[in-house]
């Protein structure tokens, strides 16, 4: 009996040594599902739900605008009586102007029909305009400033600081997601020479016409928004003659930072 005693311990051992490889296996197997579902959670938050909640608040913010710009116009003032004795406005000799009112001179034939750029930029990180762009479908606010979290992760499209404004000379240049938070400038590469950027801003519309694009750069390539835009980094891409343009920027390839990719347009109206 003594000769069997340890053959009957040894496979007592062998099975607790099993089930204690069984246990940490289920275990790691649990944990690995639960990670696993965790990561595809997050992945359907920032791919598709983040894209869903920018979309509405972006369509809802151009609604917004639209409605502030077509609202009924403010009351005229009514005029001073006849015998209003308040001195004449113009400004008396040595006295300074009103510096938003400009230059003081008659219209002449050439500012018919001429675009009338914003003289100032608009409060940083509110919206302020519309970027339409009919061959992709998209209709998106206009943001000033290129914080993510205060503008580009609402959908918006964020306005370069320090760039041309709508309509001006210069170069009126933009930022926008490729990728989740609305995406606004996801198929931006489908864009064409001869494609509209329409810009509305208070009622006034721009209309640039899409001339060349950079398919990739890196993203320290100041060039490609500069007024004259031409890439420091491809010397080939961009333009040299000064005018009214508008850049768009977002990240390439795709779900990557890595590159850029620039859309370049010129003013027609």
């Amino acid at each position: 009996m003594r000769d069997h005693i340890p053959v009957v311990v040894q496979g007592r051992r062998r099975r607790a040594g099993r089930a204690g490889l069984a246990g940490l296996l289920w275990g790691a197997a649990e944990l690995t599902v639960t990670v696993g579902v965790v990561v595809l959670l997050l992945v359907v938050h920032q791919v598709w739900w983040t894209n869903r909640q920018a979309l509405a608040g972006a369509h809802e913010q151009v609604r917004e605008l639209e409605r502030e710009w077509t609202g009924p116009p403010a009351l005229p003032a009514l005029p001073p009586p006849a015998n209003d004795p308040s001195p004449d406005p113009s400004p008396e000799p040595g006295s300074v102007p009103d510096p938003d009112a400009g230059p003081s001179r008659a219209p002449s034939p050439s500012d018919e029909g001429a675009p009338s750029p914003a003289r100032k930029p608009p409060p940083q990180e509110s919206a302020y305009g519309v970027l339409r762009i009919p061959r992709l479908g998209v209709v998106v606010p206009i943001a000033q400033g290129v914080d993510k979290r205060a503008v580009l992760d609402k959908g918006y499209a964020g306005h370069y600081a320090g760039s041309g404004q709508p309509g001006a000379e210069g170069n009126f240049a933009l930022a926008g997601h490729r990728n989740t938070h609305g995406e606004p400038f996801r198929h931006i590469n489908r864009l064409r020479a001869g494609d509209e950027l329409i810009v509305d801003v208070r009622g006034k519309r721009y209309t640039y016409v899409v001339g060349r694009t950079l398919p990739e750069t890196t993203e320290r390539d100041t060039g490609v928004i500069a007024p004259v835009p031409r890439s420091v980094v491809k010397p080939e891409y961009g333009y040299s003659e000064p005018g009214a343009y508008i850049t768009l920027t977002t990240c390439t390839p795709e779900y990557t930072s890595k590159y850029r990719l620039v859309v370049w347009g010129v003013l027609t109206s």
